[in-house]
């Protein structure tokens, strides 16, 4: 998710006149004894459907508001079956899916097999331009749904079919033996009735059937989600209900964090990094999380795609001190990036430090070098893009553009580029308007190395927004995932990782781990491998 991209981004179209307190509003953090937790949040890029979010705001709601066939446990990161009872298969292509009786919506209405397939028919057809749609790419029939050119000539996947209320076919294009370990993103979350009846309407408060059910929204300044007393999960919340309220800069959240007006900052601002464990003790979180961030490239601008700017782009990474910027901006809330996925996924799920090479080490005379053999910067200027709004993005793109400038022996060889919104940001991004390099990464949307690398380097993958394309990448990519053997398929993804080393379509960075501080007024605060607060255990003295 995009990103962090999902690296899992527009603000939300629908706005809800209704009261919320203002962002970082005065007063106690939520009210003695109210059990509502208060949170900084940012808006979300697209209204809140499952199908149609990449993002990481708009995707810490889903989570709280969905549940899907798998769920992935905060603290290890396992795909653990949710609402599915059982996902059975014998040649990792056919799967059978029987869910759990007694699930419902918030609304009452009972979940089906159809409330799964319906969703997924919907979230892969071209009509509905949905973003997520690629994620059901691997179901037979995607092509004729979601053709790459021209009109659908189907309505639905031919390879979902309803066997009874609770079970389901699923036929995919090819073997893809993990395929169930993806179940648990959003974008596979069921659908009610009302979604379809008045799809306006449920955007403006969507139904879902998760531990929270979305109370009121007021764009730009809060999201009122509330405790679903009839909730039939095992993981039901521990608190009254979540204000989400809105900041526009991180450092505005973590001063109200500090004077008592906010429960929870789930990501500390770089300003403050260095002050966080003195100001908040045992309060302070910093674990890993399964995030990379890392610099792209336009694939889509001629001028970085001629013969050598491959030697352009790895000089450029050469040019960059990780370790400097890791251990003095990111207060070491950030390890140097050598691969392009993350440490989290442990050496078995396909993380190999050092896969990088020399390419992901610095090494300025090195640098120069190779920047000069590619023919020099397009331009004779890097401009690195990023979003103004949380206030964490400048010094470190500030120092990142200063390492290069050093190394490259030239004073404004880069430069930084800010742009006013994260929303503004990514709508650049993903539409191709951006003329230069850019902040992106990967937030996880699961542990999966296949999910690190297909989503942002397959051509013409959603969340390839630089638009890079190799064809024995994506070969190695669809060979790996219809491999059985697991050791085998994540050898092959490795395979396509090298070739990244080569092209360099994004600069990996650094590893990111999950940080936040919360107040004394909450307790059993966590985050899971995903950098998301697991919001349903936080409790309220």
């Amino acid at each position: 998710m995009g990103g962090a991209t999902h690296a899992k981004w527009a603000a939300c179209a629908v706005t809800v006149a209704l009261a919320a307190t203002a962002c970082g509003g005065g007063g106690s953090g939520g009210g003695a004894g109210s059990g509502i937790v208060s949170s900084s949040w940012g808006d979300p890029q697209n209204p809140l459907e499952p199908a149609n979010t990449n993002e990481v705001q708009g995707g810490k709601i889903l989570d709280m508001i969905f549940r899907g066939l798998k769920r992935y446990d905060p603290r290890t990161g396992k795909a653990e079956d949710m609402v599915a009872e059982s996902i059975e298969t014998e040649d990792a292509r056919n799967f059978t899916v029987t869910i759990k009786d007694g699930w419902t919506f918030s609304n009452g209405e009972k979940i089906t097999a159809k409330s799964f397939v319906d969703a997924w028919n919907y979230g892969a057809h071209l009509d509905n331009n949905q973003k997520n749609a690629y994620f059901f790419g691997y179901i037979e029939g995607y092509d004729k749904v979601h053709p790459e050119k021209g009109e659908p000539s189907a309505e639905t996947l031919s390879g979902l079919k309803v066997v009874d209320d609770r079970t389901f076919t699923v036929r995919l294009s090819q073997k893809f033996s993990t395929w169930p370990d993806t179940l648990g993103y959003p974008a596979f979350a069921p659908l009610p009735k009302a979604f379809y009846d008045d799809r306006e309407a449920w955007l403006s408060k969507p139904v879902g059937n998760g531990p929270y059910t979305v109370d009121s929204y007021t764009k730009g300044s809060q999201m009122s989600l509330r405790k679903w007393e009839e909730y039939p999960g095992d993981d039901k919340a521990q608190n009254g209900g979540v204000d989400m309220r809105v900041y526009t800069d991180n450092n505005t959240a973590y001063t109200d964090l500090m004077a008592g007006n906010l429960d929870l900052v789930d990501d500390v601002p770089a300003a403050q990094l260095k002050n966080a464990k003195r100001d908040l003790g045992d309060r302070y979180i910093n674990t890993p999380a399964g995030i990379i961030q890392t610099l792209a490239f336009p694939f889509y601008d001629s001028e970085w795609t001629k013969p050598g700017r491959e030697k352009v782009r790895r000089g450029i990474s050469m040019a960059i001190n990780r370790e400097q910027i890791t251990e003095t901006i990111f207060q070491k809330t950030r390890t140097p990036a050598s691969d392009w996925t993350s440490p989290v996924l442990g050496a078995d799920g396909g993380f190999q430090k050092g896969l990088c090479g020399k390419a992901c080490e610095y090494d300025a005379a090195e640098a120069r070098k190779l920047v000069e053999e590619g023919g020099g910067i397009p331009g004779g200027r890097l401009k690195v893009t990023y979003n103004a709004d949380t206030g964490s993005h400048k010094e470190w793109v500030d120092a990142l553009c200063n390492s290069v400038n050093k190394a490259l022996g030239k004073d404004k060889a880069c430069i930084g580029d800010p742009v006013g919104t994260f929303a503004d940001f990514r709508g650049k991004a993903s539409k191709q308007q951006l003329d230069g390099a850019w902040r992106a990464g990967w937030q996880m949307d699961y542990p999966l190395i296949q999910n690190f690398l297909e989503p942002n380097y397959f051509t013409d993958a959603p969340s390839n927004d630089g638009k890079y394309s190799d064809e024995e990448f994506d070969r190695l990519v669809n060979e790996a995932n219809g491999e059985t053997d697991t050791a085998k398929a994540v050898g092959t993804f490795q395979d396509a990782e090298k070739i990244l080393a080569e092209d360099m379509p994004a600069i990996p960075l650094w590893y990111q781990n999950g940080s936040a501080g919360y107040s004394e007024r909450v307790s059993d605060v966590s985050l899971n491998q995903f950098s998301v607060p697991v919001y349903d255990q936080i409790k309220v003295e």
